[in-house]
């Protein structure tokens, strides 16, 4: 039997769908008395904020989307839908606005009692049920282990972290994952680039190639290679290269690779491949770990060899019919699906490609049972994701359970001036710098406070800044601000107890206190709404918006007064504040002080 709507209204999650149902059973009512020609699928009636305060707490515009078939006006509708509502006690007016706008406004009582439920229930701040009963998998960062993770990838393990978090809040069961590339070509070049450093640290004379990885990193790897094995990997000489044309750098380094592993024996190069690619990965797992960004697995390109995953998938592939051969190479009919070319799933030469890979990656990901799974990439990917949905298609894989984030990259400004960067070159700022120059909080914040697939120029100085300049610091000294207050109160009165306040709530009858209290209504909602559309810049936005709210009462209204009930309620709904603030804040992994 549904609840009486005063019941349930007041509850965090609850007000909008109370209000829903409302317009649901009116609904229900205009059809069965043939008011209203009603579709037999009704369109979800929407229920959000109006921009304008002064329109209410809630407003609907089911009345636009059921004029068409009504053959009425949209104002006649939403007309109809308010006559045919029940009476509500926590509602104190309904109102129609053209174009045909429904808006509801509440009680103060209805709204305010949103703090008896958050001071009750803290634990329940921000949760939902929305994703009960799913698995998802969150694959991010995944860089190659050829260097140390810079402020690119630094936005997508905070994009990828605070989605995840969003994900648990809203009820979904997550798995976040990092997909360590520890094969392929660019390991090679890593490979090659340590034991050159290393033959050069020894005396050796080395032409050090211009593509190959060049960062000061690469040295220090070569001397802690040098004081593990000593002269292991150095040779008297060296097997000649062989030409290759004029110009082609990559086929020279190639060459190089070729004559490196000749040089070395597959045994010994297979140990310096694995010690420089474990060094550079034990530098990754440690930043991020600094970040505040930890994974439930950390899974092997190389396993997928090991495991016979890489074959499994390219017989099944083979089986579909749409692999055909060309050039001594592999192909795979992607075209078939929509993508703009066919793609090399194995070379002339036997090895297979990156590509391959990912489709043996992808195809394990299904076999491991994730209702949904969700790749964070760089915006510079955005060409494989055709490729790898229509290989999903060909091993008759649901192409839909698979969903590609983009993450644009992050340029970093200082002094006005733009940062400028290059990863083959070396010449980047890390992640590790970043932390280390505006601190995890500012770093975690800039990089989620924007959609994730728009630029970002993060002003490093703004980030540093100890001014309500800095949006950081305006969200942290919101929360800082509120725990004064109470330590203020408890050193002057003796006590403060944030439940103390519950029975008192009806003194808060503010137009400001009412409008805090709708914004925590929503709080839970706006978690969940931002989990569904991949959006934790909403809950940056919700932050900054409660925090501006705070202040703004803080300077008009004084909370420690001398009535005790008054005093009090403020302070019970000022501890509803500050467990939103914290919990949003941790949301994007970003602390809450209690002092600044």
């Amino acid at each position: 039997m549904r609840k009486p709507p005063s019941q349930v209204v007041a509850s965090e999650s609850s007000v909008k769908e109370q209000l829903r149902s409302l317009v649901e059973h009116a609904l229900s009512r205009l059809a069965s008395s043939g008011t209203l020609d009603l579709p037999e699928a009704l369109p979800a009636v929407a229920m959000d904020p109006p921009r304008n305060p002064t329109h209410g707490d809630f407003s609907s515009n089911i009345g636009l989307l059921l004029a068409k078939h009504c053959r009425k006006s949209p104002l006649a509708v939403a007309e109809a839908i308010v006559g045919a509502i029940e009476a509500d006690p926590d509602i104190e007016k309904l109102e129609v606005v053209a174009p045909g706008f429904i808006n509801f406004h509440l009680r103060q009582t209805a709204m305010i009692n949103i703090v008896d439920t958050l001071l009750r229930a803290p634990e329940a701040c921000g949760k939902s049920r929305r994703g009960a009963g799913r698995r998802v998998q969150v694959e991010f960062v995944s860089a190659n282990p050829t260097g140390p993770l810079h402020v690119g990838h630094g936005r997508g393990a905070a994009y990828g972290a605070a989605l995840a978090n969003l994900l648990r809040a809203a009820g979904f069961e997550v798995c976040t994952e990092y997909y360590v590339n520890d094969a392929g070509r660019q390991m090679d070049i890593l490979a090659l680039s340590v034991w050159l450093r290393y033959l050069a640290q020894a005396g050796a004379e080395v032409d050090f190639p211009g593509n190959g990885y060049r960062g000061d990193y690469i040295i220090d790897i070569a001397a802690e290679l040098a004081e593990r094995f000593g002269d292991r990997f150095r040779r008297a000489s060296l097997p000649p290269l062989s030409p290759t044309p004029e110009g082609d750098d990559e086929g020279a380094l190639d060459a190089r690779i070729a004559q490196c592993r000749a040089a070395l024996g597959e045994a010994d190069y297979r140990t310096l491949h694995g010690f420089a690619c474990q060094s550079i990965l034990d530098g990754i797992r440690a930043d991020l770990k600094l970040f505040g960004v930890e994974f439930d697995e950390w899974y092997s390109e190389r396993s997928l060899v090991d495991r016979g995953c890489l074959e499994e998938a390219l017989v099944k592939l083979r089986a579909s019919g749409f692999v055909y051969g060309d050039g001594g190479a592999e192909w795979f009919r992607s075209t078939h699906f929509g993508d703009e070319k066919d793609r090399v799933l194995v070379r002339e030469n036997g090895a297979p490609t990156y590509f391959a890979s990912d489709v043996a990656y992808h195809s394990d990901k299904y076999a491991r049972g994730f209702d949904q799974i969700i790749n964070i990439w760089g915006a510079d990917h955005h060409g494989y994701i055709p490729r790898v949905k229509a290989s999903l298609s060909a091993l008759n894989l649901d192409p839909g359970r698979l969903e590609v984030l983009l993450v644009q990259f992050a340029s970093l400004f200082r002094g006005g001036e733009k940062v400028h960067m290059s990863t083959r070159s070396g010449q980047f700022v890390t992640l590790k710098e970043l932390i280390e120059e505006v601190g995890v909080d500012a770093a975690r914040y800039f990089y989620t406070s924007r959609r994730s697939d728009q630029h970002l120029d993060f002003d490093l100085d703004l980030a540093k800044a100890q001014s309500q300049d800095n949006p950081v610091y305006y969200l942290q000294y919101a929360h800082a601000r509120i725990c004064s207050v109470f330590r203020q109160i408890g050193q002057s009165r003796g006590r403060c107890e944030a439940l103390d306040g519950l029975a008192h709530l009806a003194l808060l009858v503010e137009k400001r206190e009412h409008h805090l209290a709708g914004l925590l209504t929503r709080y839970a909602d706006v978690v969940a709404s931002a989990a569904e559309q991949r959006e934790p810049h909403a809950i940056a936005n919700f932050l900054r918006e409660l925090a501006t709210e705070y202040h703004a009462y803080y300077n008009a209204h004084k909370i420690n007064v001398d009535e005790a009930a008054l005093r009090e309620a403020r302070v019970a709904l000022c501890a509803a504040i500050r467990l939103v603030l914290a919990h949003g804040l941790a949301l994007l992994g970003v602390s809450a002080p209690e002092e600044m």
